[in-house]
């Protein structure tokens, strides 16, 4: 299933974060990995679902989660 990061605004409070992870539940996601250090969570979507994070009011942004590397 694809999974993606997403960051959430600077401002957003705990109950806008609450409800954006409701969001993605609510469009047939998983929540899985929920960052400490900054305000963000994995998302992960069966492939067949369509979702709409992009434009929720409290997200700053969603990426492809994938392996970072250093040198």
């Amino acid at each position: 299933m694809p999974s993606y990061i997403v960051s959430l605004k600077d401002n957003a409070s705990d109950a806008e974060i609450q409800k954006t992870k409701d969001d993605v539940v609510k469009q047939g996601g998983k929540i899985g990995h929920e960052y400490t250090l900054i305000k963000a969570f994995q998302a992960i979507y069966p492939d067949d679902v369509v979702h709409s994070l992009d434009n929720h009011e409290h997200v700053k942004g969603v990426e492809a989660d994938q392996e970072v590397k250093t040198q």
